[in-house]
């Protein structure tokens, strides 16, 4: 269902961020953000030669972080193609600090820490939300596979994620009827 019809309007900003996941032969995996500003009219800047035209990228900037199959950061990598300023393209280089970390409960709140926020770039840090979820859809089979392996099985940490995964919901019955904490006429 499409959103309802919106008051007259004018465009003024668009974003856009897509996420991406890899399997690699070496065993890992690459998760990439790619994230792109623009605007719908031109505007001055001093340090992209006193404008940036409408269209144009304020922001172009991309993250791929490598990681194994416990969400382990191996190695990340940032550029930085458009900026506002020319010294923000620095920022980049910090993401590098990332690896060694975990992506799990805490993962946004250790990034800041790691990172700090003077030098960081606001937008790479938020391009790692989407791709920590991204990277748990990209793995999502894989650790089914290892989980289903197992003799013995964990709750899925998916289970109570969201209202189609609540434990008492007729498709964790279904899917994961170990799990299934609803009643037993559900169906």
């Amino acid at each position: 269902m499409p959103l309802t019809e919106p008051a007259a309007r004018k465009q003024l900003h668009t974003r856009r961020v897509v996420c991406e996941g890899f399997r690699r032969d070496d065993g890992l995996w690459d998760i990439e953000a790619h994230l792109i500003n623009t605007k719908s009219y031109a505007f001055p800047n001093k340090d992209r030669g006193g404008q940036i035209k409408a269209g144009k990228p304020l922001h172009q900037m991309s993250v791929r972080v490598t990681l194994d199959l416990d969400f382990n950061i191996h190695a990340v990598e940032a550029v930085s193609d458009h900026t506002p300023f020319n010294i923000c393209g620095g920022a980049a280089d910090g993401m590098r600090r990332l690896a060694g970390l975990r992506i799990g409960p805490g993962w946004l709140r250790r990034v800041r820490a790691r990172i700090g926020t003077a030098a960081g770039c606001t937008h790479l840090i938020e391009l790692l939300r989407p791709l920590a979820s991204a990277a748990y859809q990209t793995l999502h089979q894989a650790l089914e596979d290892r989980a289903n392996a197992s003799p013995q099985r964990d709750k899925p940490v998916i289970i109570d994620s969201c209202h189609a995964l609540a434990s008492d919901s007729p498709v964790v019955k279904r899917e994961w009827p170990a799990f299934y904490t609803g009643p037993e006429d559900q169906g």
